[in-house]
């Protein structure tokens, strides 16, 4: 199925809940730039690669994953099954073209396919449903969308997304509309009455207080900042370190007061991007 990759997993703890939340996002660059090392690379190897990563640092309850490719889904959940004995499930969203045809993954070095560039998000153990909303997004290039997975048991929500870039063939009207509309509506489907907000991915803009990236973008996110705590913010100033060239594009937000702590993996070589971890009070 083109575009929505929806599975619904039940999985039982042994313990109970923990009363924190290990979160990730991070944009793998993996579908069409060729720039990056895992463009191209196969579905095994972006489970290994990928999977590798968050096993070394410390397995995350929720990642949130920006230019997956959705034909590696099922293999990525495996893989992270057999190396973390933890059951996991995770919901994935191609992108399509203005024309509605798959925004499709450049095939791997053998030539297969891999499917449509996504969003996905992780979910470790518990019981999970997924669900991906629309956003606005420029009719002239790709669709772009928020997906959210919730977790009864532990009253949380959990949406990633990747907005629109704001390069000349995508956002590119002065005042950053498209992603202004985006997070607006991020906002209103982030919002779960009884549960608990975690929401991030590649935003594709500036921090408010950064004094870098266009000015229409800085003041798109600060609703964001107004709503909840960004993981690495900096006291009261709405910026963060950087995760790609210089310039902090990648987030994650959770309810004021919630932060116990936030890094960025400023070793990883893998992606233009570098992830981002966060650690949630519940």
């Amino acid at each position: 199925m083109v575009g929505l990759v929806l599975l619904l997993v039940a999985g039982l703890l042994a313990a109970p809940p923990r009363a924190e939340l290990s979160v990730m996002t991070w944009n793998v660059c993996a579908g069409t730039n060729s720039a990056c090392p895992l463009y191209r690379a196969g579905a095994l190897e972006l489970a290994q690669s990928i999977g590798g990563y968050v096993i070394k640092n410390g397995p995350p309850d929720v990642i949130f994953l920006q230019e997956f490719c959705t034909g590696a889904a099922g293999t990525l959940e495996l893989w992270l099954e057999q190396r973390t004995g933890r059951n996991w499930a995770i919901g994935s969203w191609g992108l399509a073209s203005h024309d509605g045809t798959p925004y499709a993954c450049h095939p791997d070095r053998l030539g297969r396919p891999r499917g449509a560039q996504s969003i996905a998000v992780a979910v470790a153990g518990d019981a999970v449903t997924f669900e991906a909303h629309p956003l606005p997004a420029p009719p002239w290039y790709v669709t772009r969308a928020v997906l959210c997975a919730t977790v009864p048991a532990r009253k949380v929500r959990a949406c990633g997304t990747h907005l629109s870039s704001g390069r000349a063939d995508d956002d590119r009207q002065p005042g950053a509309p498209y992603r202004t509309r985006q997070i607006r509506r991020l906002l209103e489907i982030a919002a779960e009455p009884g549960h608990r907000t975690i929401l991030g991915g590649d935003l594709n803009v500036a921090p408010p207080d950064s004094g870098y990236g266009s000015a229409a973008g800085r003041r798109a996110v600060a609703p964001l900042y107004h709503a909840y705590q960004e993981c690495d913010q900096r006291g009261t100033r709405r910026t963060g370190r950087w995760t790609r060239e210089g310039k902090k594009l990648d987030y994650l937000f959770a309810p004021k007061g919630t932060v116990r702590g936030c890094r960025v993996g400023r070793d990883v070589t893998l992606s233009d991007h570098k992830p981002v971890h966060v650690k949630v009070a519940l």
